[in-house]
């Protein structure tokens, strides 16, 4: 094997993929309180160079979830895998042209990847608002796997077979059986 996975996938989303991501999320934005709004965004070409290192460690952590070790020929997350490798592409072109604007738009497209996959792999991560079809409080402790998350009585992500039919990012099908990968949560 050429390569030899260093941390389990859970250490690389919290070490590596989160930070990034935080790092992506927060160079714009706007902030709207009793003084006015404030609009935010990268101050000269040190805060702009923090954005593209961001997006670049987060096309390339889609390489390291592709990794034998943690991939495991599990198609649905080798597709998600390969849509954080696209979306970071995106993210890295949007950062390149300093535009504010795009790496907003793209943000949301990096937030939404994460969400897919989280809501296969890491389903403890997801807030009701982050599913597809949120839940209610009447509604709370019924069958969730229509959400993407596993059936009642499964073992949680590391155990939990993921429906057949669940959508990942656009066009991405989960296949029937896939499970995480070791070490992911």
């Amino acid at each position: 094997m050429p390569f030899d996975a260093v941390a389990d996938g859970r250490q690389l989303m919290v070490s590596v993929i989160e930070p990034a991501a935080e790092a992506y999320w927060d160079a714009v934005g706007v902030v709207m309180d009793l003084d006015g709004t404030h609009e935010i965004e990268p101050q000269g070409d040190e805060e702009w160079e923090a954005v593209e290192n961001a997006a670049w460690v987060l096309a390339e952590s889609g390489n390291l979830l592709l990794m034998e070790d943690r991939a495991q020929g599990r198609e649905h997350w080798i597709a998600m895998s390969r849509a954080m490798i696209e979306v970071g592409r995106r993210a890295v072109d949007a950062a390149v042209a300093r535009d504010p604007e795009a790496v907003f738009d793209v943000g949301a497209e990096v937030y939404f990847v994460c969400v897919g996959c989280h809501a296969a792999y890491a389903t403890q991560t997801i807030r009701p608002s982050d599913t597809p079809d949120s839940v209610d409080a009447d509604s709370a402790g019924e069958d969730v796997g229509a959400r993407g998350q596993a059936p009642p009585g499964d073992q949680g992500p590391l155990g939990a077979q993921v429906p057949a039919g669940d959508q990942g990012p656009p066009g991405v099908q989960v296949p029937s059986g896939d499970q995480a990968p070791p070490g992911v949560p």
